[in-house]
């Protein structure tokens, strides 16, 4: 019997799945493949929300899901791939290894916040929101700042990295800090532009919401240490805070360092086409893991779900078509919307590689809204599911209107 395994059950990886699954469905020759899922639990975690309140809530499961399509899924850590063998070895819950053989590996395993070394504390004092975990630790820690003694460092709240997911988590705080009376939050950055990747067409609607929010902006400055106390900025400035959140970028899945072949400066996988890796033909990179091209004018895949989707779909589809000896599609997404949560302010959503901006305030925000609770959640029937998993190309302004279209229906 011929294997595919999937490594992770973020969006590429839950995608993949399907979309392996269903291409073998429609085969004559796929009774005889077998689909594998590993990953700590058969659990989506809907990570571009745990900026928001109430992170535990944003999960979907995936047990019943798989075993009704026909996936199965073995709970554990990938420790080592061993492409030379066409083996992972896999590490449970309770400790015990295990060896899985592959005739195709497709790896899913996404990406963690970078966590600098040269930092002092960092690992130990500082909070982020990169997964369920860190994002409940958060949430419970300042849900208990009322009962500690007012102070300027309970008071104040420090986001380190003024990215997309800095931007998100400290937009949305002045209404997680209403329990906090005169609390003062504060955006760090070593950047002198706040969203400096993020371009300068989104800019004026982030500026003005950060004022609009009375959120203070520090920009052209590196931290140097933080405590439980405080955050030291290389200046020598100390600011007090018991609340620091690290959002200063991501990193790939490390299994990807085990995987011969370059890679970009994010530890991404580069692939050809059919995201494969060019040195180890049997294993697909997807997701925060691949770093594809995603058009003919240079632009390559974000780590993003909006990329993650259809690079799970393909991916998942190319690994099958692969084994089962079919033609593999090429994967292409021309088209790109950014969608900035800007808290109580609003939001802002963006067109296109140069994010033309398209509008901003209250209608953005029922878009944000409903790509949050709506677009990038799963089905929860297996084949409705099934379905959703073949490959389409979508381009940016038919998103625009399927959500618009979406949004303007539920007023």
């Amino acid at each position: 019997m011929a294997r595919i395994i999937i490594i992770g059950t973020g969006f590429s990886g839950v995608w993949s799945a399907f979309s392996a699954k269903r291409l073998i469905n429609l085969s004559q020759e796929g009774n005889d493949i077998e689909i594998l899922v590993i990953s700590p639990e058969p659990t989506l975690v809907i990570r571009p929300r745990l900026y928001e309140a109430n992170a535990a809530s944003f999960t979907q499961p995936l047990g019943t899901m798989f075993e009704d399509a026909g996936i199965k899924f073995f709970p554990g850590i990938v420790k080592t791939v061993d492409t030379g063998a066409n083996t992972v070895i896999v590490q449970s819950p309770s400790g015990l290894e295990s060896a899985f053989d592959y005739d195709r590996l497709i790896m899913a395993a996404g990406s963690s916040v970078v966590q600098p070394r040269a930092i002092a504390g960092l690992e130990r004092y500082a909070f982020d929101i990169d997964s369920l975990k860190s994002a409940i630790k958060l949430e419970t820690h300042i849900e208990n700042l009322a009962s500690l003694p007012p102070s300027r460092a309970r008071d104040t709240v420090v986001v380190c990295g003024a990215g997309f997911t800095g931007l998100e988590i400290v937009t949305e705080l002045p209404k997680r800090l209403t329990h906090i009376p005169n609390h003062r939050i504060l955006l760090i950055d070593n950047s002198e532009e706040v969203g400096q990747a993020l371009g300068p067409g989104p800019r004026p609607a982030i500026s003005q919401a950060l004022k609009d929010l009375g959120i203070e902006v520090k920009l052209g400055c590196r931290v140097a240490s933080i405590d439980a106390d405080s955050v030291i900025l290389t200046s020598g400035e100390r600011i007090p805070t018991k609340t620091a959140i690290w959002t200063a970028g991501v990193r790939a899945t490390t299994l990807t360092q085990q995987i011969s072949g370059s890679k970009d400066g994010l530890g991404r996988l580069y692939v050809d086409e059919h995201l494969r890796v060019p040195s180890t033909p049997n294993v697909f990179a997807t997701g925060d893991a691949a770093s594809a091209l995603s058009d003919t004018d240079g632009h390559y895949t974000m780590m993003s779900c909006q990329h993650a989707i259809p690079l799970g779909r393909v991916s998942g589809y190319n690994a099958a078509a692969d084994v089962l000896g079919e033609p593999m599609i090429a994967y292409t997404q021309p088209a790109y919307v950014c969608c900035l949560d800007l808290g109580s302010y609003g939001a802002v959503v963006s067109e296109g590689w140069g994010r033309d901006i398209k509008f901003t305030g209250e209608m953005a925000k029922r878009v944000k809204c409903f790509i949050n609770r709506n677009v990038i959640y799963p089905p929860k029937d297996y084949r409705r599911a099934l379905d959703e998993a073949r490959p389409v190309e979508l381009n940016g302004t038919q998103l625009i209107e399927f959500i618009l279209s979406a949004v303007t229906e539920d007023r």
